[in-house]
């Protein structure tokens, strides 16, 4: 029996410790010189990431690893903390280890240092000069500009398609006709997205790169097959003859880019293998010109990826690169001073922060001589592995030492603790944020910040003056009401630390849409009803100003001026069982100049239940002027039980479906509202017929619109007179391939 209740109690210690404690039970110190430590399974594995010295200028606790078999020892010790707080984790990647790469490497850019203030000087996105007006991708912040694909110049059209480049004499609109149209050699992948810059276009796609690597103490190579971004650089100043000038290759997976002058910044991420890493490397033309330098944070990551940011001189060979061990990326927002990469956690236990838990819940009970000690190792300056591992010995210590009595009376009560504080709300979800300052192609890490709950898109942050500013919606558990959602905003300086926030807007739904313009923030929430908020952010503690509730959502936000909004969403009706129907695709006019009391102006409705756009997911599908007065917007839409023409007479019987893309063109009047220029029509009739990728633009007084088999010309003036048609689909023709 003696031994029995001993069991217990050392069961109750061990199930309390796993609990709370902040990264999980991973590893047991030895008490040795060498700095050793002993995973579960008694591997003996180095301790040399615990002797990497952070940057001196820094107190983020940012570090650089010095070595493949720093990065690798790190990795290790991770994967043992994972598999006690995360069971079922698996980690995959290559199945090889190369060593770093010894190429010629430039340092890396400067010490880290704090962000560069808000500048209103950078150049606007250049593009081939022209005579006459033109629109331009539509983008979030004013002189950055976000990759597509397709752009124009005023002059020419550049629309990508598969492994395709087809440049078309676009202006005057009555001859438009394709000049080239070329392949890339992508080796069966599709081109992504690109920049346009004067004479240059620069085009992403993803590629496999197959290395050869000797495993350690082996002497056979190995074929790694890693994925590659791409960055090329091509020269179309003779657009029938475009020449590839450089091919710039990162390891892994293209995921965002973004244009500031004459310098593009791209992120490529990958897995990590956590046996055998390889760290990313930059080439050109399979060429290796640089071996970015890993970086990583203190805080621990449940499963960790290489996220490396490339910077180059579209017009020189300035080119610049950093790796940094973190999070999956997830959104990416770009101001003209920074880049910030967020990533989602989602945390074990129903959402209950493990650390947060321990020192709200389980602290407290201990002596007090202890709470002080524990504290003061929190504070400290050592890294998380380290604290816990000194928080451990002194718990286990103090259990030591107690009487078996005021032992089980600890833990009884800790566990009656846990149990209280398990019943509460706790979001389960948080947003880390990383901030990386850029100046002319220059990289320097700034800063590591978090906020609870999750991102929708890039739309959800925004930076102004030296702020941050975010809107997440959070998912909290609670073992009474199961699970719930809110909605908060919060302001980070530029540090990311959290200087003001606002939280539990709108209980119960989530965020569909938000813009940030000046020191407002426009909030869509919906759950039956469709709340617009007003939010003030003149100062660092937001406040709700005024909400206005309609049926429907919206999914994007476009400001029209600074009194009014546009909306792009869905109408919404309840069915006879209380629950929300979608219905057509909504436009809506917000007049928000009284900011107490936002009203809506005009509503339009496009289709039924089954029309769809563009739209509602990807903004670079809207074409927006207030000067040429045109709001154009891709519209698919799908009817049942209409009679369809064949034409010779015929009529198909009323079952089939007849479906329709097109776009409609709107004029936009800040009184009265909406009003329907005229549709430009490119498929009717009973197939398919729809797939995303729509897009309009205008040159001068000629609408384009393009479909991924058609492109038409419209007068902007007179939508209903067509000028001319360009099939973009295949032509039979023989396709030249670019040279290099």
């Amino acid at each position: 029996m003696k031994n029995m209740t001993h069991y217990m109690v050392y069961s109750v210690i061990a199930t309390a410790i796993l609990v709370s404690c902040t990264i999980g039970f991973l590893v047991l110190y030895s008490n040795n010189s060498e700095g050793q430590l002993y995973s579960s399974g008694d591997i003996r594995i180095n301790m040399i990431p615990y002797n990497i010295i952070p940057d001196s200028s820094s107190s983020l606790g940012l570090k650089k690893f010095n070595s493949t078999d720093e990065l690798r020892n790190f990795l290790l010790v991770a994967q043992a903390r994972n598999t006690v707080v995360h069971p079922t984790m698996q980690t995959s990647g290559a199945m090889t280890m190369g060593p770093m790469v010894g190429a010629n490497v430039p340092a890396p850019f400067g010490a880290v240092t704090s962000a560069q203030t808000y500048s209103q000087s950078a150049m606007a996105p250049v593009t081939t000069e022209s005579s006459t007006d033109y629109s331009t991708t539509n983008i979030q912040v004013s002189n950055v500009d976000e990759p597509d694909f397709l752009k124009n110049d005023g002059k020419y059209a550049y629309i990508l398609s598969q492994d395709k480049l087809t440049i078309i004499d676009a202006y005057p609109s009555d001859t438009a006709k394709i000049i080239s149209k070329i392949g890339l050699d992508v080796k069966g992948q599709s081109l992504q997205n690109m920049f346009l810059n004067k004479d240059r276009l620069v085009i992403f796609y993803n590629g496999n790169d197959e290395q050869y690597s000797i495993p350690k103490y082996d002497y056979i190579p190995n074929t790694v097959y890693t994925p590659t971004t791409h960055a090329i650089v091509i020269d179309v100043s003779d657009r029938e003859n475009p020449k590839i000038l450089k091919n710039y290759e990162v390891n892994g997976n293209y995921f965002n880019a973004r244009m500031i002058g004459d310098y593009v910044y791209f992120i490529s991420t990958s897995n990590v293998d956590y046996n055998n890493p390889i760290p990313p490397v930059v080439r050109e033309s399979s060429k290796a010109i640089i071996s970015p330098p890993v970086y990583y944070y203190g805080m621990p990551e449940p499963n960790y990826n290489f996220n490396t940011v490339t910077s180059f001189d579209i017009f020189g060979d300035k080119i610049n690169s950093q790796t940094y061990l973190m999070g999956s990326t997830g959104t990416l927002y770009v101001s003209n001073d920074a880049i910030y990469i967020a990533y989602q956690e989602n945390y074990p236990y129903y959402g209950v922060d493990a650390k947060d838990r321990f020192f709200h819940a389980i602290v407290p009970l201990l002596p007090d001589d202890i709470q002080n000690k524990i504290k003061s190792i929190d504070q400290s300056g050592l890294d998380p592995d380290t604290k816990w591992a000194q928080t451990s010995d002194l718990m286990q210590n103090t259990y030591n030492n107690m009487p078996q009595s005021d032992k089980a009376q600890l833990f009884d009560k800790i566990q009656r603790a846990l149990q209280d504080y398990n019943t509460q709300a706790q979001d389960s979800t948080k947003t880390v944020i990383e901030k990386i300052a850029i100046d002319n192609g220059a990289l320097k890490y700034v800063a590591q910040g978090q906020v609870p709950g999750y991102l929708l898109n890039q739309y959800s942050m925004d930076e102004f003056g030296n702020r941050l500013r975010v809107a997440t919606t959070s998912q909290y558990y609670n073992s009474g009401n199961g699970n719930w959602q809110s909605n908060n905003v919060y302001v980070l300086d530029d540090s990311l630390n959290i200087v003001g926030s606002l939280d539990k807007i709108a209980p119960n739904e989530k965020i569909y849409s938000a813009r940030f313009i000046g020191d407002k923030l426009y909030l869509v929430t919906f759950h039956r009803i469709d709340p617009f908020f007003v939010i003030d952010l003149s100062a660092d503690t937001p406040r709700v100003l005024g909400a206005l509730k309609i049926p429907g959502y919206s999914s994007y936000l476009h400001p029209y001026d600074e009194n009014h909004i546009i909306g792009i969403g869905r109408e919404i009706e309840q069915n006879q069982y209380g629950n929300s129907e979608p219905l057509g695709i909504k436009i809506s006019l917000f007049d928000v100049s009284d900011v107490s009391n936002p009203v809506t102006v005009d509503t339009y409705e496009i289709g039924g239940q089954t029309s769809n756009s563009d739209v509602l997911s990807d903004p670079k599908a809207l074409l927006f002027d207030k000067e040429k007065n045109i709001l154009s917007i891709p519209i698919w839409t799908q009817q049942y039980g209409q009679p369809v023409p064949l034409g010779g007479g015929a009529i198909e019987s009323p079952g089939a479906a007849n479906n329709w893309q097109g776009f409609y063109v709107f004029g936009v009047d800040p009184t009265h509202g909406f009003r329907l220029k005229g549709t430009v029509e490119h498929y009717n009739g009973t197939d398919y017929g729809y797939s995303q990728g729509s897009r309009s633009f205008y040159i001068s007084d000629s609408l384009y619109t393009v479909t991924p088999n058609l492109m038409k010309i419209n007068d902007l003036n007179n939508i209903g007179h067509e000028i001319n048609q360009v099939p973009l689909d295949n032509t039979g023709k023989i396709i030249k391939y670019l040279p290099q």
